[in-house]
């Protein structure tokens, strides 16, 4: 195992890992149309029930994807969630806040009201899906920052600090961009579709389910327009390359050129959006088809894990910036040492037990549907 490819091997368990978080970001999705699917307060409850089962799969998810980050890319890490921190902080904000509402919305003694974290659990599935799109997107849009690793050795330095950030948005500056925008609001109506075909699937109930046909067909729509938009977008623009030397540079249709060259990449992506379609699609067509979160899930997480990859490998730089390209992000410049890289790989065999564990616990939660009957004589029922 050489240490290259060590940095493109866990720049694919990264990549693997966000792409099984955008999957579980249906949690989110369907909370932000709980109001419609279950319209009335009995409905909302059962669709809050169903997601508060599989919400800490998320919650968890998100942050073993930063603690893989930090260990294999610490410079990113320090970069990203130590310039950009308003960004992430928002994220990790709401996403506490699903944590509490969900505890608390029917607890006796909420002076708050069940509306109020209703509301809480909604903010978070709009904002967190738009936030984690966005931050994605900047993958291959850039971010505004500064790395300067000579201040290592600077005596002269007060503290050594290689990366900043070089405005005083933190990271917000991101959502002027109006690609980021696009790509995070995809990511939105991507979890809202997810989110309503986790619910057909996991809710026994005529009525929530005959609403989440409509409802999908309304996210569906702009989820596609949008994704559509940003990936002839991508591949079409000048991406962020690495010559032989190190240096980094401006190269037309890079991503494309990406997708040619290791074309494993397009044919994993072309099968993920064929699968999220198929999932959406038949799911409108049949009545009877309750499935389709397993094709479409997995479609998902085809298709971000090749979008990941596309941006990291090849000799691309991964996190690019805006304000000085030098200080661009690339797998070589911003990695662990070997000996950590060669440690963790060890570790990372463990990997599949603990996939097999979380499919265990996935379907003895599931092994039943939810219905009125079991949520009114839940005493642990949110």
């Amino acid at each position: 195992m050489s240490y290259t490819f060590l940095q493109n091997y866990w720049w694919f368990i990264v990549s693997l890992l966000g792409a099984i978080l955008v999957f579980l970001l249906f949690v989110q999705g369907a909370n932000s149309v709980a109001r419609s699917l279950g319209y009335t307060e009995e409905g909302r409850r059962i669709v809050y029930n169903s997601t508060g089962r599989k919400w800490e799969f998320t919650f968890t998810t998100l942050v073993t994807f930063g603690g893989a980050f930090f260990a294999s890319f610490p410079l990113f890490y320090s970069t990203s969630f130590g310039g950009a921190y308003w960004l992430w902080m928002i994220i990790l904000f709401t996403f506490v806040l699903q944590a509490v509402s969900y505890e608390f919305q029917n607890k006796i003694g909420n002076i708050l009201g069940p509306k109020t974290f209703q509301f809480f659990l909604t903010l978070n599935g709009i904002v967190g899906p738009l936030l984690l799109g966005g931050a994605v997107a900047t993958f291959f849009e850039g971010s505004n920052f500064i790395i300067a690793k000579d201040n290592m050795v600077d005596a002269a330095a007060i503290t050594p600090i290689i990366s900043r950030w070089a405005n005083a948005s933190h990271g917000l500056d991101a959502l002027l961009n109006p690609w980021v925008l696009v790509f995070g609001f995809a990511v939105v109506f991507l979890a809202r579709v997810l989110g309503i075909l986790y619910i057909i699937n996991n809710v026994d109930d005529e009525n929530i389910r005959s609403r989440a046909s409509v409802r999908l067909i309304g996210a569906a729509v702009p989820f596609v327009v949008l994704f559509v938009a940003y990936l002839v977008h991508l591949l079409v623009k000048e991406g962020y390359a690495i010559n032989a030397s190190g240096l980094v540079y401006m190269e037309p249709y890079k991503y494309l050129h990406n997708m040619i060259e290791m074309w494993g990449l397009l044919v994993l992506l072309l099968s993920g959006v064929i699968m999220v379609l198929f999932g959406i699609i038949y799911t409108i067509i049949s009545k009877r088809f309750i499935a389709g979160i397993w094709q479409a899930g997995l479609g998902t997480i085809f298709t971000v894990l090749a979008l990941l990859l596309l941006a990291g490998w090849n000799n691309t730089a991964y996190y690019p910036s805006t304000a000085d390209l030098q200080s661009s992000l690339t797998l070589a410049n911003s990695c662990s040492s070997e000996f950590t890289l060669r440690t963790m790989f060890y570790v990372s065999l463990l990997v599949p037990f603990v996939l097999a564990y979380i499919f265990y616990a996935w379907r003895a939660i599931d092994k039943k549907k939810i219905t009125k009957e079991e949520i009114a004589s839940d005493d642990h029922a949110y």
